[in-house]
């Protein structure tokens, strides 16, 4: 076969994965970027006798690196695309009966296996970059290997990637032999840019990418994490370069036309600036970029198991990632890479990025292997077993839609599903619309959701939809196509009728049924996850809305795409679901509980009306634990069971936790235990009793301690003249407060349950005097001052020289005395 171009390093390695492959079904090949492995391996492959004139299927990540790997082997081979070499991609197939090694993407594999699980006429599956890890390659393995075992032991399966452990790829592949290319790679200068993280991402870009053209001649590749990042960053750099400059965006929504100028090489006198995300990192080769201007920064979809939700966080891209973007530079000349962080941050980088398997949604994967025969995934060969959580998670959605059967296997609707190449929930809007005459609408709106950047960027899914419907270009024409497709699979028939993306977007997402809340522009899920518009967005004015996607964290989430639903809408879609509960609540300014009727969907309230509250136990907690939160204080206590409660903390003290705690922390956060049970039918603060809580006190205390608390620590000690004196006991130690005058001619000092009391002696005027804890010595000693300080300022009371010999009075002395 005639080749114009020159020989690649891969072909060094070529004679060994040969006689690999013919030794074995299964082999590995490592082979750096730029070693010619996706171009050159599977035209080689072709004349191998154990092919026997059978095709080969290489699979690619993204369609850009698809269409690019047809296009160079159809070029080798002096063909077009469609003979030897054919695509088949969404929106880009073709194949004809010539053709002997297929192209496709690995969602596509998928499909290709589930449709034909003999893969009749295939000789050998190619999974290139594998080491990207996406859930569709990894499920195609796994599908691979399990009919290579069961049905077709003659199948090939070569798995290649540029960066992969390649030992444990091959334990995988049953200690399939593993083949190394060298490769081939022009130095590239490292150069280290520390950006302030405080500033906006695409000014820190513009900023480098202007240093790297005034540096360095040469075109340039520039990573940002995002599609809004590229934007952005073109805005930025339009009025700062010149002509000769063409800036260039790079990203999977683009149209293919707009693709292949981005990856073409610019043309003599001018250079290029071409703004990638991720796409960019492997299976490419960019004429004339001899730059990297890297972020260090990728989107990578997170899900979130407890609340069925895929949301796109902006990360640091892994180690691997990074020297994957930096290796861009050095293609075909020595090159240089910028990159905006310092050197010193290398070590913080996550060596690889974490496979799609271990944080995506698996619906899609689970509905794939009950079509294969497999319940339960695990019983398959992944790399990294899918995780027991999103399984669940997967299963419960699953069931929920009636796809699965007791068993885990397809149920009809199920099938109905499977037979939809969709994701389980756009399958089921789908399927579920073309019952009411909608198929084609809700097609639409599928197509507009699973093709990036269809119809636009807006928040509104109407708008994108609208313009979807407008647009005569050729990837929108061929979206129409598919999306007519889906619709006759579905069962849809009639002419198509415009129907409002909000109700079909429900049928897909009921848990993302939001009602706005606070500030203008936030919303809570029907999950209870919240999330965010724009505030100059119309949906941001709206009470209900349905959300198809967001980004960013839990706690500022960044609702991407959306559309509007009315209550009607709501009502009669989820009927069945909508719940009618009682709420009882405690308002804090009123110190009252208060009691409503609420119908919901899920955390999305609907409507409410005011009910009497319920005379039950729950209410009675309710309102326990809001007074307690104003302040254990605002309980109705009187002095008698404020004493109480201080004699119980007080022997709790002395002699141990056999005395129940009850210090203000511990009653406040026990209260619906305690306070509850008293206050049964009581609906506010203002109507507890003192007997209320006394009642609820005294249940604290077990009833063996309730006799030994009065001798233990009595209430009341009697003085001299016959009053009974209230004990202090919320002080360290026992306290009396006693007019002096009241214990003259007392020789002991004064004690409670075998403990002496501290006396604060009192003037006539109840004010304090003396603090002593041995009043014989007081009477021996300080008394003589204090009756001088005192005679003169009382001097209708009794002082006398020898207050033991004076007998106790409450009284003032007569007049004229």
């Amino acid at each position: 076969m005639a080749d114009p171009h020159p020989a690649l390093p891969i072909e060094a390695a070529l004679p060994d994965l040969r006689k690999a492959l013919a030794a074995r079904n299964a082999a590995v090949l490592v082979a750096p970027p730029g070693a010619g492995k996706t171009t050159r391996v599977p035209l080689d492959l072709l004349d191998a006798p154990w092919l026997g004139g059978g095709k080969i299927v290489l699979l690619e990540p993204r369609r850009l690196a698809a269409r690019a790997a047809a296009a160079r082997m159809a070029k080798t081979l002096g063909e077009e695309v469609g003979g030897t070499v054919g695509l088949r991609v969404r929106l880009g197939s073709k194949i004809t009966a010539r053709t002997r090694i297929e192209v496709v993407t690995e969602g596509v594999f998928t499909r290709m296996i589930l449709d034909d699980p003999e893969l009749t006429g295939i000789g050998a599956v190619l999974f290139d970059e594998f080491h990207e890890r996406s859930l569709d390659a990894d499920l195609g393995l796994a599908l691979a290997l399990d009919a290579q075992g069961g049905l077709r032991e003659d199948l090939r399966i070569l798995v290649m990637s540029a960066t992969l452990d390649g030992a444990r790829v091959a334990g995988l592949l049953n200690d399939a032999p593993v083949v190394a290319s060298e490769g081939r790679a022009f130095p590239v200068e490292t150069r280290y840019l520390d950006r302030d993280p405080n500033r906006r991402i695409e000014d820190s870009v513009t900023e480098a990418v202007l240093r790297a053209l005034r540096a360095d001649p040469g075109s340039v590749l520039v990573f940002l994490p995002g599609q809004a990042e590229i934007r952005r960053t073109a805005e930025a750099l339009a009025g700062k370069v010149g002509p000769e400059v063409i800036l260039a965006p790079l990203y999977g929504a683009l149209t293919p036309a707009e693709q292949d100028r981005a990856v073409s090489p610019a043309r003599p006198g001018q250079r290029k600036v071409v703004l990638a995300t991720s796409i960019a990192e492997t299976s490419l080769t960019i004429e004339g970029v001899r730059i990297v201007v890297d972020s260090g920064l990728a989107r990578v979809p997170v899900y979130e198991p407890g609340l069925g939700l895929t949301r796109l966080v902006t990360a640091r891209a892994s180690r691997a990632a990074v020297d994957q973007r930096r290796g861009r530079a050095g293609r075909t000349e020595p090159g240089i890479c910028w990159r905006l962080w310092a050197e010193a941050g290398n070590g913080a980088l996550e060596a690889f990025a974490k496979p799609e398997i271990l944080s995506s949604d698996l619906a899609g994967l689970l509905l794939d292997c009950a079509a294969w025969g497999v319940p339960d995934p695990r019983n398959l060969a992944f790399l990294d077993p899918p995780p027991a959580p999103a399984l669940a998670e997967a299963r419960t959605m699953l069931d929920g839609l009636g796809a699965l059967n007791a068993d885990g296997r397809l149920t009809e609707i199920g099938r109905r599903l499977r037979a939809l190449p969709l994701p389980p929930r756009l399958a089921r809007m789908v399927a579920t619309a073309a019952q009411d005459g909608r198929g084609r609408a809700a097609a639409n709106l599928a197509a507009v959701l699973v093709e990036r950047g269809l119809g636009g960027d807006a928040v509104d899914l109407d708008e994108r939809v609208e313009r979807f419907a407008r647009d005569r270009g050729g990837r929108a024409t061929d979206m129409r196509r598919l999306a007519e497709n889906w619709a006759r699979i579905a069962g849809a028939s009639g002419p198509s009728e415009p129907s409002p993306a909000g109700p079909l977007l429900a049928l897909a997402f009921p848990d993302r049924v939001a009602r706005a809340r606070g500030r203008e522009g936030e919303f809570v899920m029907a999950s209870g996850r919240a999330g965010r518009l724009d505030a100059a967005s119309p949906l941001a004015r709206g009470q209900y809305i349905v959300v198809a996607d967001l980004a960013g964290i839990a706690a500022n989430a960044r609702i991407l795409a959306a559309a509007a639903i009315t209550a009607e809408d709501i009502e009669a879609l989820f009927a069945e679901r909508i719940e009618a509960v009682t709420q009882v609540t405690f308002d804090s300014q009123a110190a009252s509980l208060r009691a409503r009727s609420v119908r919901r969907l899920g955390a999305v309230n609907l409507g409410e009306t005011t009910l009497p509250v319920p005379a039950d136990e729950a209410s009675a907690a309710i309102l326990a634990e809001g007074i307690v939160r104003l302040g254990i204080e605002r309980l109705p206590w009187t002095s008698a069971l404020s004493q109480w409660r201080a004699r119980v903390n007080f022997l709790r003290a002395a002699e141990g936790e056999a005395w129940p705690d009850l210090s203000d922390a511990t009653l406040t956060a026990t209260a619906g235990e305690w306070l509850a049970p008293s206050i049964v039918g009581r609906t506010s603060l203002g109507a507890i009793t003192a007997d209320d809580l006394a009642n609820a006190l005294h249940g604290l205390l077990p009833w063996e301690l309730r006799a030994r608390l009065d001798t233990a620590a009595p209430t009341h000690v009697e003085v001299p003249t016959g009053s009974r004196i209230a004990i202090d006991y919320a002080a360290e130690e026992p306290t009396l407060s006693v007019r002096v005058q009241e214990l003259f001619g007392l020789d002991r000092h004064p004690s409670a349950g075998g403990r002496p009391l501290v006396l604060h002696l009192l003037s006539p005027a109840q004010r304090p005097i003396q603090i002593t804890r041995d009043l014989p010595g007081f009477w021996r000693g300080s008394w003589a001052a204090v009756r001088a300080e005192m005679r003169g300022r009382y001097p209708r009371h009794p002082w006398p020289e020898d207050p033991l010999a004076e007998a106790p009075t409450r009284r003032a002395k007569p007049r004229g005395t």
